[in-house]
């Protein structure tokens, strides 16, 4: 046993400080970023946002909506392979092409789908690889064999929060690392294990080693609100990845249910009972569920919360003088809040 004494900071546990600016409206603020990849081929330009490969979340409806504002989506792994090629078939263009990763475990099944619908829909770029123990040598071992069967394809690969393994997934393949356990709002890993690490501190971290080597990061679950995301991009991350903030909506997926006039959608962790009893048949005896389900009030369309958290990150970057997402942070001077004025941070 080892105690490391060094102070880990969330997003409730820090400020961005102003700074000069020659801005004059938050207009002039580019959100587009183009990237290169240590192994996938070719360049990718869009806003760096990304839905999470949930079921709740992440679905083609959700992935139709996103693209038009250059966003991507991580769809889920549930859809069937006929239902993929219904909806492919449907949106046959380059900006979904772009737009969509095909995310898939580490089993067999998995990987024989993966290699289906690759080959009937060769254009697709994202493979999202998404286990909630990133640290398994199962997982860096799939992480390697994917990359041999897919060398042109840009790989995102987690979920970790430590700069060694960062630089383990990279080296194995992965162009881009999620990073995050535990902070997600349905997530309830942390109280059922006791594992976890504050997620700006993870971001800064896994950042750094990713930067080293010439991959990116995704910070992964934990924000609540525009600027949450905003202080994720100035801590470092390439991209960010949301579930709880673009659930609820018209496009999203968990069931509508009604109460008292008011209209809700399920939200819930992928690994809580009600997606295994979906998906699985069940909690396995040898696991615990580790998400929880909640309602989400009803939130419409998702283009109007979209143009809300476009519009908080614009409105940082001005108050920081940076004119293109990628400044941010370079820009970002983060001010450590005492603990307690963190309820107010997340009103």
């Amino acid at each position: 046993m080892r105690i490391e004494w060094d102070v880990k900071l969330g997003f409730k546990d820090v400020m961005i400080r102003p700074k000069r600016s020659t801005l004059k409206s938050r207009s002039e603020v580019s959100l587009s970023r183009k990237y290169k990849f240590l192994h996938g081929s070719g360049e990718w330009e869009g806003i760096p946002i990304i839905a999470a490969n949930m079921d709740t979340v992440g679905t083609f409806e959700m992935a139709t909506a996103l693209a038009e504002h250059s966003l991507v989506t991580a769809i889920h792994k549930h859809y069937t392979i006929d239902q993929w090629k219904a909806f492919l078939v449907n949106h046959n263009d380059s900006n979904i092409y772009n737009r969509i990763a095909i995310s898939t475990g580490t089993g067999a099944e998995d990987a024989q789908k993966l290699q289906t619908i690759i080959s009937s829909f060769p254009s697709i770029r994202f493979i999202c690889i998404d286990v909630a123990n990133g640290y398994s040598e199962h997982f860096v071992d799939f992480v390697k064999q994917v990359r041999d069967q897919f060398p042109d394809k840009i790989i995102m690969a987690g979920n970790v929060v430590t700069g060694e393994m960062v630089e383990e997934l990279i080296l194995s393949g992965a162009d881009i690392v999620k990073v995050g356990i535990g902070p997600g709002s349905v997530c309830t890993t942390r109280i059922k294990t006791g594992v976890g690490y504050p997620q700006l501190s993870a971001i800064i971290e896994c950042a750094d080693a990713a930067h080293g080597l010439g991959g990116h990061v995704i910070s992964d679950g934990g924000c609540k609100a525009p600027g949450d995301v905003a202080k994720a991009f100035g801590a470092g991350a390439d991209f960010v990845m949301l579930g709880g903030m673009l659930a609820g909506h018209e496009e999203s997926g968990g069931e509508l249910i009604e109460e008292n006039g008011e209209k809700y959608k399920l939200f819930y962790g992928m690994s809580s009972e009600t997606a295994m009893n979906k998906h699985v048949g069940g909690v396995a005896e040898y696991r615990a569920s580790e998400g929880k389900t909640v309602k989400i009030p009803y939130k419409g369309l998702v283009k109007d919360t979209v143009t809300d958290i476009l519009g908080g990150i614009r409105s940082t970057c001005t108050y920081v003088g940076a004119k293109q997402l990628k400044e941010l942070t370079k820009r970002t001077t983060f001010i450590r809040v005492e603990e307690q004025h963190n309820d107010w941070l997340e009103g």
